[in-house]
């Protein structure tokens, strides 16, 4: 193979199924004038990832596509018109709306930014998707100040990781949930001293952990009992911003009774009893940032002003892995960012 002339991709020819994600080879398209080629070194995996390969979530494209909405690379080429201050050999980590699952990637240059320099690939990989979910959920949604006390689920994955260390960065209390002990001791090792193990009664674990004292925010990718909970737990003016529903994550393909199911039970709200209760609750879908790049550009540089250290990498696969690191990332296991490396 002409690796000049040609990329090495996951391609799916639709969503419905994991299984059908492939490896192959395709040529290389002529670089758009207003594009950049990026030589990707690591791919960051994400739950979108699952949910459009399943077909489960909104923004999958129609036919075949190739999923992924974080990379990392070396630029290797500018398009005539590129408008950018980059240049060939310069280190990055960027976004692109799906077809990140590449060994080459043409991307808009305002979806990328330098790599710092003692960041690994992996790390780069592993920062814009979640720094931004968690960043914009936190600052813009939850409003969070000084002194309120927030509560993050699945505080030792990708996005809770980066929503504990941004919560502690804006002078706020961080208080973890996950699903195990072994990660709760993790979590503490890394210095975060309120955790709460989602075992059997979530909602009496939080009220025991409470003792009155009131929550302001809850960030919740999960949904069901564990957001009924959370929501009845906040204080007054509290906010409930929900980004994702992992509780729906399915297998190879949807069950499409179990969903329905769940779909039935989801927690659902009174905006007249949300007033009567001086609670909100928002919700976003991150996808649609691409077509807003002043604000891309505010919450990216709101995110690198933070000045956090490098994202946890739990687990990285070869390239030639998806399976395998798509199988870590559905399993509720994973610690951390689920990387490919290229």
């Amino acid at each position: 193979m002409n690796t000049k002339h040609n990329r090495q991709v996951w391609r799916t020819p639709k969503a419905g199924a994991i299984s059908r994600l492939a490896l192959a080879y395709e040529p290389l398209a002529e670089l758009a004038a207003d594009h950049i080629r990026v030589e990707v070194k690591a791919v960051g995996l994400n739950f979108a990832d699952i949910f459009a390969l399943t077909g489960l979530y909104s923004a999958t494209p129609e036919g075949s596509f190739i999923p992924g909405l974080e990379f990392s690379g070396v630029v290797s080429a500018l398009g005539a018109n590129a408008a950018t201050n980059l240049v060939p050999g310069d280190r990055v980590y960027g976004c692109i709306r799906f077809g990140g699952y590449t060994s080459v990637v043409d991307v808009n240059p305002n979806h990328c930014r330098l790599l710092p320099a003692h960041w690994s690939f992996e790390q780069g990989a592993a920062f814009p998707v979640q720094s931004l979910t968690a960043f914009y959920a936190l600052k813009y949604l939850a409003a969070v100040q000084a002194g309120q006390r927030v509560l993050v689920h699945s505080a030792a994955g990708g996005v809770g990781l980066q929503a504990m260390a941004m919560v502690r960065a804006m002078g706020a209390q961080p208080v973890g949930s996950v699903r195990s002990q072994a990660k709760q001791a993790w979590l503490k090792d890394l210095g975060y001293s309120d955790v709460i193990v989602r075992a059997g009664d979530f909602a009496l674990a939080l009220a025991e952990y409470l003792q009155g004292r009131p929550l302001h925010a809850v960030l919740d990718g999960i949904g069901g009992e564990v957001q009924k909970a959370s929501f009845a737990s906040l204080a007054p003016m509290g906010r409930l911003v929900v980004f994702g529903a992992a509780e729906f994550t399915p297998g190879n393909r949807p069950n499409w009774f179990t969903a329905a199911w769940r779909y039935l039970r989801r927690p659902r709200y009174d905006v007249m009893n949300m007033i009567s209760e001086n609670k909100s609750v928002l919700a976003f879908n991150l996808i649609w940032l691409w077509q807003e790049q002043a604000l891309f550009d505010e919450l990216l540089s709101g995110c690198e002003a933070l000045n956090l250290p490098a994202p946890h990498v739990g687990h990285t696969f070869a390239f030639n892995q998806a399976h395998e690191a798509i199988a870590c990332l559905r399993s509720g296991n994973s610690v951390g960012k689920v990387v490919l490396q290229v």
